[in-house]
């Protein structure tokens, strides 16, 4: 498997005007920039870093509160010039006119915030601060007035997952281009917290499953940190194309990692554990060369159910919670209840010459003006979408890639795999794109 950094969380700040019970870094307000966090300079250069490892990453800015840092719009331009396909996750409170002009002219391409419930009350009380969703809530018609993408993230727990579907609706209704649905992962402020039930876990991932074919080709909908997804899904439909999104399961250390307002490289943001800093090393050499990396990348040494179940080599189970709950990296993820052996016994592996995150590799000829509309798709789908402009140019016989190719293989592409990635519509089926 190619290791590739394709996901990369940066805690920019630990500064935050919410005070969320399950807040994995433990922010908080704590007033004007404080000296150990990277500064604009440092982040410049871990960005140039990044780009040497993979100059088409996805780049999740977020903190705490990332508005919270004046230079945030600097940062956001210095990575969009990059190329990378740049998110800003916010709580979207502070969200305005003003500063959302300047999120869109900076270059990002989409803004993250988090509703836990249509309950405002439910919502304000699980985010520590009156009025959070009445202010979120704003934000929404912001965003739309200007003209900036954004998504709806969700942290299940105990108080919400019933309310899953009412927020995927609510989603859809006002806009989002994406729903992503967070398992909490018991580490900062949120160790105190008690988890979901592994039954009510469950019921989650399938009420999940059924909002994902609900919605498809209308809402992008994902889970994060619940590998086992893939398993419901492939129970669901072993030939479905979700399960195919990445390869090998849990994505931390392998296609995924964080970094720390101090310049700490982890391998997600819910394993707290270092393996070193950016002020003093540099990315690639800690993605590459880091003994926690390679250690979470060899899923050979999978310990207990994870490592005995058929769904091994698309789940893999949390790492993050297998320490959390244990304090051993490749334990097995106590969450999940499911008993290897179900389907057979054998691992189960899957197609992933058509999934997300693929690199780019030109195997026909392209004309210039043809490879500049892949500027135009999510650095993420690029590998993805030039394999299918290919393999539509090979089954007709056609030498050369130019725009009218492109435009030609659209109807295809969004057919085969709009229904999964509603973006591709934004992307490719349109006279601009």
């Amino acid at each position: 498997m190619d290791f590739r950094a394709y996901s990369i969380s940066w805690n920019l700040t630990k500064r935050c005007n919410l005070n969320c019970d399950h807040c994995y870094l433990d922010a908080a307000f704590r007033g004007g920039f404080r000296s150990d966090e990277l500064n604009t300079e440092e982040c410049f250069r871990v960005i140039d870093q990044i780009a040497e490892v993979n100059p088409n990453a996805f780049l999740i800015l977020t903190g705490g509160e990332p508005l919270l840092r004046p230079d945030i719009y600097d940062i956001i331009r210095y990575a969009a010039d990059k190329k990378f396909m740049v998110v800003l996750g916010t709580n979207g409170t502070l969200i305005n006119k003003a500063n959302a002009e300047k999120i869109k002219a900076a270059g990002a391409h989409g803004v993250g915030i988090s509703i836990d419930s249509m309950d405002p009350g439910k919502h304000n009380k699980f985010r520590g601060v009156d009025k959070a969703w009445e202010s979120s809530m704003h934000a929404f018609d912001v965003l739309n007035e200007v003209g900036v993408d954004f998504l709806i993230q969700m942290s299940v727990s105990d108080m919400n997952y019933e309310e899953i579907p009412e927020v995927v609706a609510f989603a859809e209704r006002i806009g989002a281009v994406a729903f992503n649905l967070y398992f909490l992962v018991c580490t900062g402020r949120g160790q105190g917290n008690t988890d979901i039930s592994n039954a009510a876990y469950e019921k989650a991932l399938k009420t999940l499953y059924e909002e994902q074919m609900k919605y498809k080709g209308r809402l992008m909908i994902n889970s994060k940190c619940a590998p086992q997804y893939k398993r419901v899904v492939y129970e669901n439909d072993p030939d479905s194309v979700y399960t195919r999104t990445y390869s090998g399961g849990c994505p931390a250390a392998t296609h995924y990692s964080r970094i720390s307002p101090e310049g700490n490289l982890t391998p997600c943001p819910f394993i707290e554990e270092s393996v070193g800093n950016l002020k003093t090393s540099t990315f690639k050499d800690l993605w590459y060369g880091a003994p926690l990396m390679q250690q979470l990348r060899d899923r050979k040494n999978l310990e207990g159910k994870c490592g005995s179940c058929e769904f091994s080599a698309m789940c893999s189970g949390c790492r993050a919670r297998a320490f959390a709950e244990t304090g051993n990296y490749m334990a097995t993820d106590t969450s999940c209840d499911y008993e290897p052996g179900q389907h057979g016994g054998k691992e189960i592996t899957l197609k992933i010459e058509d999934t997300l995150g693929l690199e780019v590799e030109f195997r026909t000829q392209w004309t210039e003006e043809a490879r500049s509309r892949l500027d135009r798709i999510p650095s993420f789908a690029r590998g993805m979408v030039v394999k299918g402009i290919e393999r539509f140019a090979e089954e007709r016989g056609i030498a050369i890639i130019d725009e009218e190719v492109v435009k030609k293989s659209r109807e295809e592409m969004i057919t085969k795999r709009g229904a999964m990635f509603p973006f591709l519509k934004k992307f490719i089926n349109s006279e601009n794109a």
